[in-house]
């Protein structure tokens, strides 16, 4: 009788240990990077498509933006162009230039101007970088995106250098040739899964 408690003892402790490291792995969550389309907090509010298809982006840098209430109001509600706009470095700041953001109705005689030029906040290294990047001939700073992430507007800039109309086809044909493969393999997954 002994023996059998002792083993029903052993088995008990087992399974809950077994359990405890069930727990534990359950308990660990997926680390997800801030300001990341996978972040609950992120906030898409404008993006530059067309930004991709006319340059070809050689780095991205995550800046933030100085704005004024009404400004964060306008974007909070999804309006903003960042089509024509662009960065440059001037007098060791970082300014974004021709950004629409339209006035917001609400706010009466305190809107804000919709095309100001707006200081951008980077690190001191981060814009010795940026200002050693656009010296060369043929590149410029381009904003991609701009998102809230944990409650504060961000833009995320592209140092760019412009695509000829050769370059634009190229990309076209490879975008093309890579989404027919995309669809071939999943056909083929999904047959795959069927049998």
């Amino acid at each position: 009788m002994a023996v059998i408690t002792a083993n029903a003892i052993i088995h008990t402790m087992a399974a809950a240990a077994g359990t405890a490291e069930v727990a534990a792995v359950m308990a660990k969550k997926k680390q997800v990077k801030k300001g990341t389309p996978e972040d609950p907090t992120f906030i898409n509010v404008a993006e530059n498509r067309r930004a991709r298809h006319d340059y070809d982006i050689t780095a991205q840098i995550e800046c933030g933006i100085v704005l004024w209430g009404s400004e964060v109001k306008s974007l909070r509600n999804g309006h903003c162009n960042i089509s024509d706009s662009y960065a440059r470095v001037k007098n060791g700041e970082l300014w974004l230039i021709n950004c629409d953001i339209p006035e917001y109705d609400k706010a009466h005689q305190f809107n804000h101007a919709p095309r100001r030029t707006r200081k951008l906040l980077v690190h001191q290294k981060e814009l010795k970088k940026l200002d050693r990047a656009t010296q060369s001939p043929g590149t410029t700073l381009i904003p991609l995106q701009i998102y809230f992430t944990r409650g504060y507007a961000k833009i995320k800039l592209g140092i760019c250098t412009g695509r000829k109309k050769h370059d634009k086809r190229q990309a076209l044909k490879e975008a093309e040739v890579k989404r027919d493969i995309r669809i071939i393999m999943n056909n083929r997954s999904k047959r795959g899964s069927r049998k």
